[in-house]
């Protein structure tokens, strides 16, 4: 875990996807009046800078944000995610891209609460000061797995928790399924969206029937891939699941999926999935 800095990553197409969906679901749900609480197990950052040496040692960001920075034909419902990529920059120049804390930063209500656990000790250090001045947030130098038995369930009682483990381990598809069951036991209501990469086919078979088996249900499934299947150059594609999503998820997620689809693919290749992994 602390081998991994996603400062390397920000901006891919993954991030697109993970992003895309967390802002349509804190949409949804601020838009009730009750206050909520969003719980991110793997904070990261913040904001990263896509001119670092990191970010540009693969400029995987070309290739994912950069796709879409210039374009004007995106739906509307990819405006809040793209909205909250273009403050932070300045002017056409594309160099600065919000984590998931500073997009739940700006979508979120002076009542809502934000709880944000990093376990790399640098980066929770940059999260917590730039934080700083907002009072709706607690930044906590944590495991991600031990933040959500720490902090579920939340004193609001409704809320959102985003699980994006960076999957450097050995066993995450079976840690993922099981901090799901053990999240779901305390707290059966929140709406979770858990993060996941295509990986082989065995693998991502054998987490399905983890999941399922959890017996968690209103599990929506949502997977964008760009490459083919065998693709060996890097991750070919990534997945959400969705569990207790608020009305017209599903639909919103076939919707955007189909346009990054199309705007990230190359030559076709790849393709989307959205369906209920376990329904109701």
């Amino acid at each position: 875990m602390l081998a991994y800095r996603h400062q390397f990553h920000a901006g891919n197409f993954a991030d697109v996807l993970k992003h895309a969906l967390l802002a349509r679901l804190l949409v949804k749900l601020a838009a009730k009046d009750k206050p909520l609480c969003y719980v991110d197990t793997h904070a990261g950052l913040g904001v990263y800078d896509l001119a670092h040496e990191w970010a540009r040692k693969h400029a995987e960001s070309r290739d994912g944000i950069g796709r879409l920075w210039a374009r004007d034909d995106a739906p509307a419902l990819l405006a809040p995610y793209l909205d909250a990529v273009r403050a932070e920059n300045r002017g056409a120049r594309l160099r600065f891209y919000p984590g998931s804390p500073r997009i739940a930063q700006r979508l979120l209500r002076p009542a809502d609460r934000l709880v944000l656990s990093e376990l790399n000790r640098a980066d929770c250090a940059a999260l917590a000061e730039r934080c700083a001045s907002d009072r709706r947030v607690t930044v906590h130098l944590m495991d991600g797995y031990q933040s959500l038995k720490a902090h579920l369930p939340p004193r609001e009682r409704r809320g959102l928790v985003l699980v994006d483990s960076s999957f450097d381990r050995a066993r995450e598809f079976q840690r993922l399924a099981g901090a799901l069951a053990e999240a779901h036991r305390r707290w059966a209501t929140g709406v979770y969206a858990l993060w996941y990469p295509l990986m082989e086919p065995v693998a991502l078979r054998a987490f399905e029937r983890d999941v399922v088996a959890t017996g968690v249900r209103r599990v929506l499934q949502a997977e964008l891939a760009v490459h083919p299947e065998g693709w060996a150059a890097g991750m070919r594609g990534c997945g959400m699941l969705i569990v207790n999503p608020p009305f017209g998820v599903e639909a919103e997620a076939r919707t955007m999926l189909d346009w990054l689809w199309r705007a990230l693919a190359d030559g076709g290749a790849g393709g989307t999935r959205v369906r209920w992994l376990a329904p109701e």
